[in-house]
C-alpha cells in the first residue's frame, strides 16, 4: 500500500516514516514539503539516512497518488486537504486537532473559523475502534488527551472530578525554534505552562463525556528537560469509595485485551520510542491515583495514527509498532 505524509518535514513526520519502515504491507512514497522541496528526507531527519532514498516534493493535493495519507501538516491547516483526499475517496488519518472536536467547540479553541468541516471518528483506538474500523478519515488525539484518557478511563463513570497534570518532554513543542524550547531555557529548569488554558483540555471533557462521565475535568501541563516522553497523573476524586482490588480490576476488566495498554509502572524510559502507554493505579478511598506514560511522538501522535490506519485498513493492529522502548 502505497502512503503518503503531507507535512513530513516535523519530528511527526519522520517517527511515521520510521515506523513504516517495519510495516509489512505499507510503504512510503510521497513525503511533502513546502519549504524543503527538493532536498532529501535524510537531510532533516539524518536517522533515516541509508534507510530511504525520499525527497522532499510539494504536489498539489489533487496530484498526490497514494491508499492511504497521513496529515502531518499544523493545526488549522489540515482542513484545507482534509475535504478533498476525502472527496477522492482516499482514506486519510489527520495528526492535527482540526477535527478532533466539535466545530462550535474547535472554533471556540482554536480561534479561527472552520472552513470545511466534517464529523471524523476520535482515533483513541482502544476507546473508539469500532467507529475506526468503519472510517475513510480519523482525527488522531492529541498526545496529552491520549495518555490522560486511558489513565482515566476505566473510573471515569464514577467520578465527579478527574484532575490532569502531566510531565511532557520538549519535542511536544514542535521542531520550529523558539524561547519556549531553547536550550537554555529548558535544560536544568522545570515549569507549568498553560495552567489553566490548554487547547487540549476539550478533548479530555469530550472523551469522559462519551465515557458516561459527569465529572469536572482540570489540566495543568510542565515542560521536562527531555526530549520525548509524557507522564500523566489522574487525581480521580470519586462518590463513594473504592477499594484498591476494586480499581484494578476494572483497569484489568478494560484493557485486558488492549496490547499496547500495560498495567505496570509508568515511566519515560519504560516507553520511549514505543507506541505503549503503561499504567499504574493506586486508591485511596474516594480518591484514586492513576499514572500513565506514553512517548508523545509515538503512541501520542505517529504510532497511534499508524495503529489507526491499520484498524482502518483491516490489517493487523500491531503492524509496524512492535519496536520495543529505547532504555536507558
Amino acid at each position: 500500500m502505497d502512503i503518503a505524509i503531507i507535512g513530513a518535514s516535523g519530528y511527526t513526520g519522520g517517527d511515521l516514516v520510521r515506523l513504516l519502515l517495519h510495516h509489512s504491507k505499507a510503504c512510503v512514497t510521497c513525503v511533502t514539503s513546502r519549504k524543503k522541496e527538493g532536498k532529501p528526507l535524510s537531510s532533516l531527519h539524518p536517522g533515516l539516512s541509508g534507510l530511504t532514498d525520499l525527497s522532499f516534493t510539494n504536489p498539489d493535493v489533487n496530484d498526490i497518488d497514494a491508499d492511504f495519507v497521513f496529515l502531518a501538516v499544523p493545526h488549522t491547516v489540515s482542513m484545507n486537504y482534509a475535504g478533498l483526499l476525502r472527496d477522492r475517496g482516499i482514506k486519510c488519518v489527520d495528526l492535527s486537532a482540526d477535527y478532533r472536536l466539535s466545530k462550535d467547540v474547535y472554533e471556540k479553541t482554536y480561534g479561527v473559523s472552520h472552513k470545511a468541516y466534517f464529523k471524523a471518528p476520535y482515533g483513541l483506538c482502544e476507546l473508539h475502534r469500532d467507529e475506526i474500523q468503519k472510517a475513510q478519515f480519523v482525527a488522531n488525539p492529541g498526545c496529552f488527551p491520549t495518555g490522560a484518557t486511558l489513565a482515566s478511563a476505566p473510573l471515569a463513570k464514577f467520578a465527579n472530578t478527574i484532575i490532569y497534570d502531566s510531565k511532557t518532554g520538549v519535542s511536544g513543542a514542535g521542531v520550529n525554534p523558539t524561547p519556549a524550547n531553547q536550550y537554555t531555557n529548558v535544560a536544568d529548569n522545570f515549569s507549568a505552562y498553560k495552567w489553566t488554558t490548554h487547547r487540549h483540555l476539550p478533548e479530555m471533557i469530550q472523551e469522559a463525556k462519551f465515557l458516561g462521565s459527569k465529572a469536572q475535568c482540570y489540566f495543568t501541563p510542565h515542560l521536562l528537560p527531555v526530549n520525548r516522553g509524557i507522564l500523566t497523573t489522574a487525581h480521580i476524586l470519586l462518590d463513594d469509595p473504592m477499594s484498591q482490588e476494586e480499581a484494578e480490576k476494572l483497569y484489568n476488566d478494560m484493557y485486558k485485551n488492549e496490547f499496547f495498554v500495560r498495567l505496570q509502572n509508568p515511566t519515560l524510559g519504560g516507553v520511549r520510542g514505543s507506541n505503549f502507554c503503561d499504567i499504574k493505579v493506586e486508591c485511596d478511598g474516594k480518591r484514586v491515583v492513576a499514572v500513565s506514560a506514553i512517548d508523545n511522538l509515538v503512541k501520542g501522535a505517529s504510532g497511534q495514527a499508524i495503529q489507526n490506519m491499520n484498524i482502518m485498513c483491516g490489517f493487523d493492529e500491531k503492524d509496524g509498532l512492535t519496536t520495543a522502548p529505547v532504555f536507558p
